[in-house]
């Protein structure tokens, strides 16, 4: 004979197993995450897709036929692009590889040195200063491009690649993501055996700090340079000469002529489809680094 607390426990249990959610149910939530994802996926390659689709049309196939239908005029196309303006294109393809190569890593250096110091070193007011950089982050580019121009104006240095490159160098994001990362990848205790060693300061950073931080510091980089590539409202306010436009105001200004000449709508489109390639192998290599260095961390523990 049974107890009247089993018999009061068994119901409960019933219950608990009725309401338990069975197989079927748990997949469909699990299925959840990963529609939003596709979805999202989805609503971010539409524009891309409609950009590959459209530099293969030509001019009349672009405004006659449905809009992700392919056309037969890329080779066209390109073939136009570069006869424009003798190939002003590729120079301004060449001017943002200049602004972005150089401009990120001038950044990476500059937010490797920051963070390493920010993290490593103790000294009055190193909290206040990494507030204000935090405080950098959340100001919108926008509201700094003016009084940028007016500083640089009083040096005599707009309309020139200087002005591009010079704003670029400090990141706020770059010396953040550089403090947490040498914080978390840089143990004290190695750094105290370097010194107990012999070893300077200089030595210890470049010798022993510097390729622990080297992942982190690649990751900057590519934030530094995809900022840097796509860049618009720092290069519209500092230049007037054309032959130094990097490319995102290159296409603004081939797509401004465009409402009086339709023509070149198609040289803005394949032109911006050109200008992906850059970034997508950046990306390929880059995502090559880092799953070699997943792979050698791995090996190491």
């Amino acid at each position: 004979m049974s107890s009247p607390a089993l018999r009061e426990a068994e119901p409960s249990a019933g219950t608990a197993r009725e309401t338990a959610p069975g197989p079927g149910r748990r997949r469909r939530i699990a299925m959840v995450p990963t529609v939003t994802l596709l979805l999202g996926a989805l609503y971010c390659l539409l524009p891309v897709a409609w950009v590959v689709i459209a530099s293969t049309k030509s001019g009349a196939e672009l405004f006659s036929t449905f809009t992700f239908w392919p056309g037969t005029g890329f080779a066209d196309n390109v073939s136009d692009l570069n006869a424009y303006r003798d190939g002003v294109y590729w120079r301004w393809m060449g001017n943002s590889a200049l602004y972005a190569v150089l401009g990120a890593l001038l950044s990476t250096c500059v937010s490797a040195f920051s963070g390493y110091a920010l993290a490593v070193y103790r000294f009055r007011g190193r909290e206040t200063l990494f507030n204000v950089l935090l405080a950098g982050v959340l100001m919108p580019p926008v509201i700094l491009a003016i009084p940028q121009y007016l500083l640089l104006a009083k040096a005599d240095l707009t309309d020139s690649y200087l002005s591009v490159l010079l704003p670029q160098i400090l990141s706020p994001y770059g010396v953040y993501l550089a403090r947490i990362y040498a914080a978390a990848a840089v143990p004290a205790d190695v750094v105290e055996a370097g010194r107990m060693d012999g070893a300077g300061e200089w030595r210890i950073f470049s010798r022993v700090a510097l390729p622990m931080m080297v992942p982190g510091l690649v990751t900057v980089f590519l934030f530094q340079f995809v900022a840097i590539w796509n860049n618009f409202l720092l290069p519209y306010i500092m230049l007037s000469d054309d032959e130094k436009f990097p490319i995102t105001l290159g296409l603004h200004t081939l797509l401004e002529q465009g409402a009086n000449t339709p023509a070149l709508y198609t040289l803005v489109i394949t032109g911006a489809f050109l200008a992906v390639f850059p970034l997508v192998a950046l990306f390929l290599v880059v995502q090559r680094f880092w799953s070699l260095d997943l792979l050698s961390g791995a090996v190491k523990s």
